[in-house]
């Protein structure tokens, strides 16, 4: 029986587990570890932040929908991994694999910038439950002392997505309690202009967000690095100085100290097309601990975006292929990644669609529209439904 290990337990590490049980049956062992024993969908965080979500409304437990499969769970963080020997360690195991999945997503790296992050500094974040639960407090004291609002992703950053959404969420909200007169909104982005999203922008997405903000009077400073933080104020290094009530602002990314060091300088790790690592062709990785080269140079350093549906997409085929090698069967062709997004603006949503992924593309979409946005509550109900059951086989 081969033996699969499973790091993360979120988008791609659940996917690769189900479909690698439901493919291999009793021919595989299949086991995920996590540190987290919460499922979270990541995309309602923002909504989380604005009041609009509970935590119970976005997280599943994450033993629970993996017992009923037949898939075990060790609910600790991994702190090595021995290649060469097929082994993965945590505290207080040492587990033996043939085939390693690694879907850790990032180390929100906070330290780069002095006073950045909600544990050590003066900014919120969206990135993970516990800091969103902390952002939602965050938003609920600006109401009652307004002040000024940054919001955005500092260099190094390679999800742009929800700086955006709380961007236009927060503007409408504020619009319902007319209070938007007394907290202006910043965004600040390492991107080269707004639109960019680390993917070379989107068709028309320059023009897009540039009128959307504008229209709701929402400032931009891009191409920008962050130098320092101290209360109240964000420092960019060309000596900028920004005052704020709440920032929230999205941190370097780098790969996870247990598989940092399978990977490249940032610590991510380096694949075929087929998500196997360029060297040790028994490993794997998906989503965000994967590597993806930016499709052009950018004054300041920012990543390609990884999302949910890119992630899936990934674990699919590595799940595939892993099949394919144990009965020794022709492998899968690796599927173009390619990104749909559903992006919330508070009283309407855009959709975002881009094959493939990185420019020159087939097919570039981005269009505005309310019924977007009950697509996108819609999807959020499917995607948890189909996750507690297990059904990552469905579309």
């Amino acid at each position: 029986m081969a033996k699969i290990v499973i790091l993360g337990g979120s988008f791609g590490g659940l996917t690769a587990a189900f479909e690698l049980k439901r493919l291999l049956g009793k021919s595989g062992e299949v086991t995920v570890i996590s540190d987290d024993e919460r499922f979270v969908f990541l995309p309602s965080l923002p909504w989380l932040i604005m009041g609009y979500r509970s935590p119970e409304d976005i997280t599943l437990n994450v033993s629970e929908i993996l017992k009923p499969k037949g898939i075990d769970f060790i609910n600790e963080a991994a702190t090595k991994i021995e290649p060469d020997k097929s082994k993965v360690f945590t505290a207080t195991k040492e587990i033996p694999f043939d085939y390693l999945v690694i879907a850790t997503g990032p180390r929100l790296s906070f330290e780069e910038i002095p006073g950045l992050g909600p544990d050590k500094g003066y900014t919120d974040c969206t990135f993970t439950l516990d800091h969103a639960v902390k952002t939602n407090l965050s938003w609920e004291k600006l109401l009652k002392d307004p002040g000024p609002v940054i919001l955005g992703s500092a260099q190094g950053v390679s999800c742009f997505g929800p700086a955006y959404e709380l961007a236009f969420e927060m503007h409408n909200e504020l619009k319902k309690r007319k209070m938007r007169h007394r907290i202006p909104i910043l965004y600040v982005t390492s991107e080269p202009y707004a639109g960019h999203m680390g993917v070379g922008g989107l068709k028309n997405s320059k023009r897009f967000i540039e009128d959307e903000f504008a229209e709701r009077e929402i400032k931009v400073i891009a191409n920008q690095s962050i130098e320092e933080v101290i209360p109240n104020e964000v420092r960019l290094k060309d000596g900028t100085r920004l005052p704020f009530k709440l920032a929230m602002i999205a941190p370097p990314f780098k790969g996870v100290p247990a598989v940092a060091p399978l990977g490249n300088p940032r610590g991510f790790i380096p694949t075929d097309k087929n998500y196997r690592h360029t060297k040790y062709p028994n490993i794997f990785a998906v989503g965000v601990a994967m590597a993806i080269a930016p499709p052009e140079p950018t004054p300041v350093p920012t990543g390609v975006p990884k999302t949910g549906f890119m992630t899936v997409t990934m674990a699919k085929t590595a799940a595939a292929t892993i099949t394919a090698e144990i009965r020794n069967e022709p492998l899968p062709s690796a599927e173009e990644l390619s990104v749909v997004c559903l992006m919330d603006m508070g009283d309407t949503a855009a959709l975002m669609k881009a094959y493939p992924v990185l420019p020159p593309r087939q097919e570039a979409v981005i269009k505005g529209g309310v019924h977007y946005k009950w697509l996108k509550i819609a999807f959020e109900r499917y995607f948890l439904w189909k996750i507690r059951n297990g059904l990552t086989n469905l579309p």
